[in-house]
């Protein structure tokens, strides 16, 4: 077994074998000599009789100086390249902190086998991003409850969200986004706390022991491959929400657990004294632009998707990654450099937040050419144009066909921007129309933390009510909402739960809640049964005509009809008269249709938040209009199975709600 480390400044390396991972102290301690154990930068030995299993560690001996390497001896850290980890029964945190040793409570990397993925028998769905949904849920939480329909044994695990698959199949996404399955440090949290969401990584190769079946580290791998091969096959992508931006080592007062033993100049972003700088909000920042966390990050990425066969990736905090020196933004990042230019990632699914805690927001210059970005601004201007705020009706239009003012004056191209109303760092969408404000005394910390602008609207009752009206407005809402994501023009993505009404009390940031507030719900008597049937109708209506709600090549905007009509697809907005939309602040209301050459219009859709019923003029069809969605009527009714005709050359559209009209031509292929 050859057993290799970069530590560039490091003037002694111990490699330490143990027998098993609650071993309190080495077996062998093999150390490394600078002459013939040393090639450049990386140290390494080649050690006979050894096999998959082996636990070890490192100890790293280098100066300590004041603004110098973080070396800490008396530390057992952990290979940052370990594909599993064990240790977790003796593991203290505490321990890692500080000068003394921790020998005999630190975690120990694991000797794992290093096959590829079986893509022959579990090929890549390769779904187009066109056609694609994405479904955002974290691992454990899906399947925790009693009553989710899974084996006890299997609950919170990847093989019991491998039950679920039906139902995710069922509902019509076509990508799970999984909240980071990184191994992470539940630890990392206050006091009472434990860290639920698994933004504190301790390995960017590992997953995470506490999603496993069973206590053998040499399984963990092998069931992450039988979660995405089961994916596979029923034709749902993985991605993976990674965190490669900070790491749980936190400050330069956190504890030594790898990185910092091995690295911590090449690791981290640091003033000329050693004091950390911190764009994450977590206490330190990674430093991509170095070559050897290049090297690394990159090596991680083809492990999960090469090795455990995942389809993509979301970067946590991702323009933090594009960071130089004394975190400068640059223009051409090494490390997105090298994934543009790297053949074997080059079928992957790219997608990461265009903004980091330092300030950094990059949409439409994000500086790689492959990888897209949570789109903010969807999600602030639907919240605010569906809350009834001012200047939010010509916002509404630009997200709705691409954000052309976001991106060049051009719609985003398809995977550039992913919509979305709701994400697991927020309200649910149950929550969004039920609160004014965020409710999260349950995490300890006073309800200083999570956001306090969250473009929320409780219509009139902070949280649960029994009032006929506003529980109907609240339903009416989250319709508007979830029909403003996916009728409109880029890729969505969806949050666990928001389909059945799943509630947190209003807790906007439950990252240490892992209890039934943070769970999945099931069951008929939990959850909203007729809003799981809409938005399962509405992903069919999507997939069903992609040409119209998502197309490859946005359709030309006419601004005013002329006598020489255009061609093909064009697309117009109107106010309640037609060709005359209203922009102005006080507007709270829009509509748009598409045509068809002088055929007529295929498509007509309008949107009103404001407080009175609204008469809007209703444009030529090219067969005779049905009507699709109204979500003013009662469930079951606002996007029926049968859709009825709609006669007339106007449409009543009630306060604040939704319609869509189909031409009759459009139809004849629809099937909820």
């Amino acid at each position: 077994m050859n057993f290799s480390i970069a530590a560039p400044a490091a003037h002694r390396i111990e490699l330490l074998l143990f027998s098993n991972g609650s071993a309190t102290a080495p077996a062998q301690v093999i150390e490394l000599d600078s002459l013939h154990n040393r090639s450049g930068e990386y140290w390494h030995v080649e050690v006979e009789d050894l096999g998959e299993g082996c636990c070890y560690g490192y100890r790293v001996f280098g100066p300590r100086v004041p603004g110098g390497h973080g070396f800490q001896p008396a530390k057992v850290l952990l290979d940052p390249t370990a594909r599993a980890i064990t240790g977790w029964d003796v593991y203290d945190r505490d321990l890692a902190t500080g000068p003394g040793p921790n020998t005999h409570a630190c975690l120990k990397g694991v000797v794992t086998e290093r096959e590829r993925f079986d893509f022959q028998a579990h090929p890549r769905p390769r779904n187009s991003w066109q056609r694609s949904v994405i479904y955002e849920l974290h691992l454990g939480g899906f399947t925790r409850r009693e009553n989710s329909g899974v084996p006890p044994e299997q609950r919170g695990s990847y093989r019991g969200l491998i039950q679920k698959l039906p139902y995710l199949k069922d509902l019509g996404i076509t990508a799970i986004e999984l909240l980071p399955v990184f191994a992470f440090d539940p630890a990392d949290a206050p006091p009472g706390r434990d860290n639920v969401w698994g933004y504190s990584p301790l390995s960017w190769f590992s997953p995470h022991h506490g999603y496993a079946c069973g206590d053998d580290p040499l399984q963990l791998r092998h069931q992450m491959r039988e979660l995405v091969a089961a994916c596979h096959d029923s034709q749902i992508e993985v991605l993976l929400d990674v965190v490669y931006n900070h790491t749980s080592e936190s400050s330069r007062c956190g504890p030594t657990l790898s990185w910092r033993g091995f690295a911590d100049r090449n690791y981290y972003h640091q003033t000329s004294n050693g004091e950390y700088l911190d764009v994450s909000g977590c206490g330190n920042s990674i430093a991509a632009n170095q070559p050897i966390t290049t090297r690394l990050i990159l090596e991680s990425m083809r492990c999960w998707a090469l090795e455990l066969g995942v389809d993509g990736f979301r970067f946590d905090l991702g323009i933090a990654l594009s960071r130089g020196d004394q975190l400068k933004p640059l223009d051409r990042p090494p490390l997105f450099l090298a994934i543009d230019a790297d053949p074997e990632l080059s079928d992957l699914k790219l997608v990461s937040e265009p903004w980091d805690c330092g300030g950094l927001y990059r949409l439409e210059d994000f500086p790689s050419r492959r990888i897209g970005t949570w789109n903010g601004h969807f999600r602030d201007g639907m919240r605010r144009f569906w809350k009834g705020d001012e200047h939010s009706s010509w916002t509404l239009a630009e997200r709705f066909k691409g954000s052309p003012d976001l991106y060049g004056n051009k719609p985003a191209a398809l995977g550039r921007s992913v919509n979305l109303i709701t994400a697991h760092d927020g309200f649910s969408l149950a929550d969004l129309v039920a609160y004014n404000r965020k409710h999260n005394l349950a995490n300890g910390e006073d309800n200083r933390d999570g956001e306090n602008h969250n473009n929320s609207w409780n219509h009139g009752v902070e949280g649960p009510t029994s009032d006929p009206t506003i529980k109907a407005l609240r339903q009416r809402q989250q319709r508007n909402l979830l029909s403003s994501l996916l009728l409109a023009r880029g890729v969505p993505m969806l949050l666990m739960g928001d389909e059945v009404g799943r509630s947190q009390g209003g807790n906007n940031n439950s990252w240490c809640q892992d209890s039934p507030l943070s769970w999945m719900v099931w069951g008929d008597d939990h959850c909203d049964l007729e809003l799981k049937q809409f938005l399962q109708r509405l992903l069919k209506l999507r997939a069903a005509l992609p040409q119209l709600f998502n197309p490859l090549v946005p359709p030309r905007e006419v601004r005013r009809k002329t006598v020489e009509t255009p061609s093909g697809i064009w697309l117009q907005w109107h106010g309640v008269k037609l060709g005359q939309p209203d922009w102005a602040a006080w507007s709270r209301t829009a509509a748009t249709s598409l045509h068809r050459s002088s055929d007529g219009a295929l498509l007509w859709m309008g949107f009103n938040a404001y407080s009175d019923d609204l008469v809007f003029e209703l444009p030529e069809p090219t067969s005779p209009w049905r009507r699709i969605i109204d979500t003013a009527r009662p469930p079951g009714e606002d996007l029926p199975a049968e859709l009825p005709l709609s006669e007339g050359a106007t449409m009543k559209l009630t306060s604040r709600s939704l319609v869509l009209l189909l031409a009759g031509e459009m139809t004849a292929d629809l099937s909820f």
